[in-house]
Formats: structure tokens, sequence, C-alpha cells
């Protein structure tokens, strides 16, 4: 099975019009019509997975209270959850003609250890192919996953698309995935690497972080997204 690792979110767009101001404060009022929620954040990932390949799709994540609910969001995925207090962190858009008004951020799920023999562990030892959608909330640091993907990656294939607040890949991973501005984070992070790529231009910048990040996480390749302007990947041989 193709494995998805990460931390799954909930994604609520709430679609209205504006017509007039609140009277006791400087703020639309938006008179709700159209809910839509959908899986986010991992959950996403294993979904778009599950519909665009005929390979089973497993999802390793963290759930809570709202467990069953985001199950049922996930349909064609086999979610193998490390259950937790709390409920799934949750994003809801506020909309006018499209136009996000606010966003509202609520819930989370309290940290947990997973220890030998875990359901969750095991379906990254016998993952084809492992993708970590890392949305910085915690599962990528626990060391017995860390164990786990990085004894996946020295037998399958392993793509990793990390985030600001996630953990760092773990060695022989087969590509990272950052964007430009991650990618500068990053490398602004490393001690002795604070050199200015940006004067550069596309595609040397990005491929120049590359290389930096490929050699200081020992993986094998690092893909370096920048938006319109394409994307560089920087392996062992440029």
């Amino acid at each position: 099975p193709l494995v998805v690792v990460g931390d799954c979110l909930r994604d609520v767009d709430v679609h209205g019009a504006v017509e007039r101001l609140c009277p006791d404060a400087p703020a639309p009022v938006l008179a709700a019509g159209r809910r839509r929620e959908r899986p986010g954040g991992a959950g996403l990932t294993a979904l778009l997975a599950a519909r665009s390949t005929g390979r089973p799709v497993r999802l390793v994540t963290l759930l809570g209270d709202d467990a069953d609910e985001v199950r049922a969001l996930l349909d064609g995925v086999d979610v193998v959850a490390v259950t937790t207090a709390g409920t799934t962190p949750r994003k809801t858009r506020m909309l006018a003609d499209d136009r996000v008004l606010l966003r509202v951020d609520e819930g989370g799920l309290a940290p947990v250890a997973l220890g030998h023999g875990s359901p969750a562990l095991e379906a990254i030892d016998v993952a084809g192919v492992v993708l970590v959608s890392d949305y910085g909330r915690g599962l990528t640091a626990d060391p017995a996953v860390r164990a786990a993907l990085a004894a996946a990656a020295a037998r399958v294939p392993v793509v990793w698309d990390p985030h600001p607040h996630g953990s760092p890949p773990v060695p022989g991973v087969t590509v990272v995935t950052p964007n430009l501005s991650e990618a500068r984070g990053y490398v602004s992070g490393i001690p002795g690497h604070s050199r200015e790529f940006r004067s550069h231009g596309f595609p040397h910048e990005p491929a120049a972080l590359g290389e930096t990040l490929r050699e200081h996480w020992a993986v094998d390749a690092v893909a370096v997204t920048a938006g319109s302007s394409g994307a560089v990947l920087r392996g062992a041989t440029g």
C-alpha cells in the first residue's frame, strides 16, 4: 500500500453574502448559507491519492473525540489512527463572493507516544511507498515514528513534504519537497550557512538551497518548488 503519514485537519468553508455592517462595530455581517467540509492536511493528501491510484492507500494519523466524523470524510482511505484526547484541528473560513473574510482555528490533539507493536508503526513497516505530509502537529517528532520512517527509507521510496513547524526529514528519504520560502528558512537555521541566495534568481537560488539541504538532511534529493516559476530538483548528480 501507499502509506501517508501526517497530521489530519478539518477544513470548513462557510459561504454567504455581506450586505451590511454590524451596528456596534466596523465589521461585515455574513449571512451564512452553504457550508462545505472536507479533510485537510494529510487527510486531503490521502484522499487525493486514493482517487488517483489503484493502489490501496492508508493514512497513519492522530485522531481524537471526533474520529468518526473525520473517517466519514475519508472515503476510500484505510485510516490507521492513534487515538488521543481532544479534537482534530479545524480551520473554518468565512467567505463572501469567494473571498475569505475571516478564518477561525479551533481544536487540537494531545500529544501521544507510540509504543512497540502499534498498528500505526506496523502500517509503515509494510508500506510499498511512504508519503510524509507534515503539518507541524507533532506526529513526525515521535521517536518511534521517526525510527519506522528511517527503516522504510532504507527499502522503499519515501517522499517528505515538510512544514516550518514540523520535524526535519529522516536520513535516506528519496525526495523532500519544500517550497522556496520554506527552503530559505531551513537554510538560514543551519549554523554556518547564512549565505544569501536570493540575488542569484531562478533557478540558481533554489538549486543552491536544495543542494545545501540535501547535504544537511542526508537525503537523496530535494525538490524546491517556486510557484509560477516552476521547481528545481537537486540530487547527488546535479
